[in-house]
């Protein structure tokens, strides 16, 4: 029989598998144990749409036509309160693999809906096939907006002009493939020189990239003067598509198809490779789990990408299940050398919110743009500076003991002096007098106020899995013991420093 989870046990799967813990979180995953508690989360209906949310608050009236109205308050809301919190969790990874962002969201006005559609999109596909999801971003608006492929035309031979591959490149590097041929467990392949082995090269780009011609947004019966062609899957405007025969990656989609026919064809060709499955399953990994998944971890995922227990691949439920109840994920690592990860700033303070039922009470969600790393958290839903994410999956940071020990630290590209001060700034604001219109709510906390080392603990549970080392919880506790316990406004106090104090910690800032 499988032992129940302690508390910080608990709290710690819902560090990898959820947006936060909470108390209530925490004694649903003792009641159920872990694959009982995934189980559940794959079988809860989906929240409400972002894009409806948009629709009810009234931004869809013309005058937020030119303007992002409503896009960062739709998004916070659903990370901070949607009760299925793990296809949140997995919308959001996806949101950093298939990168779409706001900025980009050109040439058609409605950037909030359009960024609204692609969050939805992805969260349709969270638990579903990651061949349907390519073949969903690969025909929606925002990612024909984003990436440039929207109202893309085939060969011009008499002007010499040829058709945009920004698509067909980050679709194959950063979407399926990578750039380096790899083997189940996401080691490099070598050839015999030992160099890694390149994917594609430009023929290859040059070749998939006459495939994303001749699609624009579907209009038909509608305006501009609405959002609603941004949530449509984009159409064919057949004079416009190159309808010879294109190479790419050792397959050929053949001449006279339609467009979707060869959009059909060029994703399948692009699925088979054996690099899809490794690829895409150590991100999953890096982004709920461990930056340094060994490669049996990887191995492990990866076959169950390849063929779930029906044998279809990209199950993406099967390998979210797969990855969160491997034996390198349940095991204790805290005394594991690169084990874990540095908890992203938007998590950070998602995790805070969650732990403490933060809620606006006026259903604005006022919290705005957090991407300001000098006075907010250097990083907010959909907002990365480009389309490789606020941070690469391979990305070392120069000259540190991570580096020496031949690790990788992705989320460290978004930490400086700068980024580091700002974010315990902000926190510190935030938990002393919330954010905008959105409050916390201390009432699990306040009859432990006047206890510091009672204070302390529930706090290192709840946020930080019981991760803080004795030596930081007796800091802490030192600190808020010479704090007044006497009034409630004093009490509040000692709450606010011990949050604070407990999520500026080492031992809270990275996920083991």
């Amino acid at each position: 029989m499988t032992p129940t989870p302690t508390p910080a046990a608990a709290a710690r799967f819902l560090a990898q598998a959820s947006m936060g813990a909470n108390r209530a979180e925490i004694a649903k995953v003792q009641s159920l144990g872990y694959a009982g508690w995934i189980d559940a989360q794959l079988a809860a209906p989906r929240s409400g749409a972002r894009w409806d949310w948009l629709v009810a608050k009234g931004y869809n009236a013309l005058a937020n036509r030119n303007s992002e109205n409503g896009f960062d308050a739709c998004a916070w809301r659903k990370l901070i309160t949607a009760p299925d919190t793990l296809r949140q969790r997995v919308t959001l990874a996806l949101s950093e693999i298939c990168v779409v962002a706001i900025d980009g969201l050109v040439g058609a006005g409605w950037r909030a809906f359009s960024a609204a559609a692609y969050l939805d999109l992805l969260e349709g596909y969270a638990f579903g096939n990651y061949r349907a999801l390519l073949g969903a971003i690969s025909t929606s608006a925002p990612m024909g907006q984003y990436l440039t492929f929207r109202g893309n035309a085939k060969q011009n031979p008499t002007t010499g002009a040829l058709p945009d591959e920004n698509y067909a490149r980050e679709l194959m590097q950063l979407f399926s493939i990578g750039l380096i041929q790899l083997n189940l467990d996401g080691t490099p392949k070598l050839n015999n020189n030992g160099a890694p082995i390149e994917t594609y090269g430009l023929s290859d780009i040059t070749g998939l990239a006459r495939v994303f011609t001749g699609w624009d947004f579907d209009m038909a019966g509608l305006d501009a003067n609405t959002p609603d062609f941004l949530r449509r899957p984009m159409a064919q405007v057949a004079k416009r598509h190159e309808t010879g025969a294109s190479t790419f990656l050792g397959g050929t989609v053949p001449a006279g198809l339609s467009g979707a026919d060869a959009l059909k064809a060029a994703l399948d060709i692009i699925y088979a490779h054996p690099n899809v499955a490794p690829f895409i399953s150590r991100q999953l990994i890096q982004k709920l789990v461990t930056s340094n998944p060994s490669p049996a971890y990887v191995a492990r995922v990866a076959a169950v990408f390849n063929s779930d227990n029906r044998g279809v691949k990209g199950n993406l439920a099967a390998v979210v299940r797969a990855l969160l109840l491997d034996p390198e994920a349940r095991a204790d690592s805290l005394n594991v050398p690169g084990a874990g990860k540095l908890r992203e700033p938007m998590l950070r303070f998602i995790g805070w919110a969650r732990a403490y039922n933060a809620n606006s009470a006026t259903d604005a969600w006022a919290i705005g743009n957090t991407s300001d790393a000098s006075s907010r958290l250097g990083q907010s839903p959909l907002r990365s500076p480009s389309v490789f994410n606020f941070y690469r999956p391979g990305y070392v940071p120069p000259n540190s003991a991570v580096s020496k020990a031949g690790l990788v630290a992705p989320e460290f590209q978004l930490t400086n002096e700068t980024s580091v001060v700002g974010y315990v700034n902000y926190m510190q604001r935030a938990v002393s007098k919330g954010v905008g219109d959105v409050l916390p709510d201390y009432g699990s906390l306040l009859p432990l106020a006047a206890n510091g080392q009672a204070l302390v603990d529930e706090i290192n549970v709840v946020l930080a899995a019981g991760q803080l080392s004795s030596a930081s919880v007796g800091l802490i506790r030192g600190a808020i013991d010479t704090m007044s316990a006497k009034t409630d406004a004093a009490l509040h106090n000692r709450i606010y420093a011990a949050l604070t104090l407990v999520m500026a910690a080492p031992e809270y800032l990275v996920q083991s």
